[in-house]
């Protein structure tokens, strides 16, 4: 077996010029998803969002990017889970987007707020039945003795709520409110691209980082 610190790769395939990059940091994103869904990469919606506790404590987890607005970038989850108690407690969030085989990162951190109810409500019944039952079967983040709990709770749901249950209270969308961009072209020698966009009373500057 290989060594890991023996384990190189040299980052070819694309530059990226603060000369070439949209004005806005969304319009740079989009670019860049357009680009990863076109390549074909696996689940090119996943991405890491991190959190931090009450107890001050960071927690990282894998979530799927479901909606782009104006306003940020939307996922949703079980409002009562690890990463929603978190996010009561401390309203803000990171995020990235690691598409390897275009060696690119994506890196967004900002505020963090509920989406609408009418919003959850329409993505929650665009989901399929398993889903929408699973939302109401699964005590995200909760202890349970065995995988024959959520079985049962499954078949609970299923009974209860029939082809067509409604949203869980417990359940919603987050959005992201960006104030911190950073996008990362990975080149030869890890002389890396780093292009930054931050928010500056209401206007976005874009600055270049050393890798």
């Amino acid at each position: 077996m290989s060594k890991l610190s023996d384990l190189r790769k040299s980052y070819e395939r694309a530059e990226l010029d603060e000369n070439a990059i949209a004005a806005e940091p969304l319009t740079q994103f989009r670019h860049w998803l357009d680009e990863a869904l076109k390549a074909e990469i696996p689940e090119p919606n996943a991405m890491t969002l991190a959190t931090v506790g009450a107890d001050g404590r960071p927690s990282t987890r894998i979530v799927l990017i479901k909606e782009i607005d104006a306003q940020g970038l939307v996922w949703y989850t079980n409002y009562d889970s690890r990463k929603g108690r978190d996010l009561a407690a401390h309203p803000f969030a990171a995020l990235q987007f690691h598409w390897v085989e275009l060696e690119r990162v994506v890196r967004i951190e900002g505020r963090v707020e509920k989406v609408s109810l009418d919003m959850s409500d329409a993505y929650f019944k665009s989901r399929p039945l398993d889903s929408r039952l699973g939302a109401w079967a699964s005590p995200q983040s909760q202890v349970i003795g065995s995988r024959a709990v959520l079985v049962a709770n499954a078949a609970k749901a299923a009974a209860q709520h029939g082809l067509n249950p409604e949203r869980p209270p417990h359940w919603g969308g987050f959005r992201l409110v960006p104030d911190r961009w950073e996008f990362w072209q990975g080149r030869r020698s890890r002389l890396h691209d780093r292009m930054c966009y931050r928010l500056d009373k209401g206007v976005w500057v874009k600055e270049r980082l050393a890798p």
